[in-house]
């Protein structure tokens, strides 16, 4: 019973331990990366109150999309080389190093809510434990099997890779919780050919996307309670008539102004295409939902780029990704431009 007893004892204490280690980052971003005392904003919108979004969230919609480039990045890496060849704690250390550099330049914006601060805490926390756990055995067992199996790649080798590269596309657009996990592992089941490294990337990988299927489910539910995000914002532009604007797919002119004309729009990566081609067909924008300064994040061969409140490379492709913050009325100059550079545009951060 006393051993029994010692051993509970031991386990609780390396809960508490791991807790403690996940929270740190928490701690870090809270202690140096508060910025300056959050400031009044001077711009007055045009657009209604109805269609004002807090300007800070431009910064702070970032820490997520992280992720998403880190399950593109890690697509890229396995796509050629097996899984423990990807940085996981290089991917985890960009995303608190990334949400620092944002946390502090939000309260130049508005200041970071305390409600999306629990948001941004409970993925990065989620998404380091993730990480952890998958480089954990990566890095071991898996490291293992991909020395057993020999140079040649095994058939689930490259299945998982597609599956990867399909739902980092996926996330681009739709939240990761409605992705088929268990279409995946069963998908895999079917194709293994029995050899030794697909038995354990079908029960291995198996494991992880059946997880996550279950967790998806508790959020999916959690999000149907306290409803989705609006999925539309509004802006103002000019440069574009009423009736080229209305002949864009899913956009919708609401009215025309003396300081230019109104429409609404699409968010997230439909957002970040439309904008480039309404730039690239001469719109000039004033005011997104209300706002006179965005983030967009850009990729480029130089580790710096001008502007840049925050720089990084990113695995597998070579290059280095960009947080680059602007005033909206300069956007559409800065996106024209960057056609005759080495940067190119990844995505325009809405709010």
């Amino acid at each position: 019973m006393r051993r029994l007893l010692r051993w509970t004892g031991r386990l609780a204490l390396l809960m508490v331990a791991l807790i403690a280690a996940l929270l740190l980052p928490v701690g870090y971003v809270e202690v140096a990366c508060r910025g300056n005392t959050p400031t009044d904003q001077t711009y007055v919108p045009i657009l209604p109150p109805d269609h004002h979004r807090p300007e800070a969230r431009t910064l702070l919609t970032y820490p997520e999309w992280h992720i998403v480039h880190a399950y593109d990045d890690y697509a890229k890496v396995i796509d050629q080389n097996d899984p423990h060849a990807y940085g996981f704690l290089n991917a985890i250390g960009g995303f608190w190093s990334s949400l620092c550099a944002v946390s502090q330049q939000s309260a130049q914006h508005g200041g970071f809510a305390w409600e999306t601060k629990q948001m941004v805490y409970t993925i990065g926390v989620s998404f380091t434990a993730e990480l952890l756990a998958k480089a954990a055995y990566e890095e071991t067992i898996g490291r293992l099997f991909a020395i057993l199996r020999g140079e040649t790649r095994a058939p689930l080798d490259d299945i998982s890779a597609d599956q990867a590269a399909a739902y980092a596309r996926f996330l681009q657009q739709v939240p990761w919780y409605k992705w088929d996990f268990r279409s995946d592992a069963q998908a895999l089941g079917t194709a293994s050919s029995g050899s030794l490294r697909d038995v354990e990337r079908r029960i291995a990988l198996g494991i992880e996307y059946r997880t996550k299927a279950a967790y998806a489910g508790l959020i999916e539910q959690a999000v149907g309670q306290v409803g989705a995000d609006n999925i539309r914002l509004r802006m103002l532009l000019v440069g574009l008539s009423s009736e080229t604007l209305g002949a864009l797919p899913d956009v919708q002119v609401i009215e025309t102004r003396p300081e230019g004309t109104i429409i609404e729009t699409p968010r997230y990566r439909v957002l970040t295409e439309l904008l480039q081609d309404m730039a690239l067909a001469g719109a000039d924008f004033v005011e997104i939902a209300g706002n006179d300064d965005i983030l967009l994040t850009a990729t480029s061969a130089n580790p710096a780029a001008p502007g840049a409140l925050h720089s990084f490379a990113r695995q597998g492709y070579g290059d280095h990704r960009h947080l680059i913050l602007l005033k909206v009325r300069d956007l559409a100059t800065r996106l024209r431009t960057m056609q005759g550079s080495d940067l190119r545009l990844k995505h325009i951060h809405d709010y």
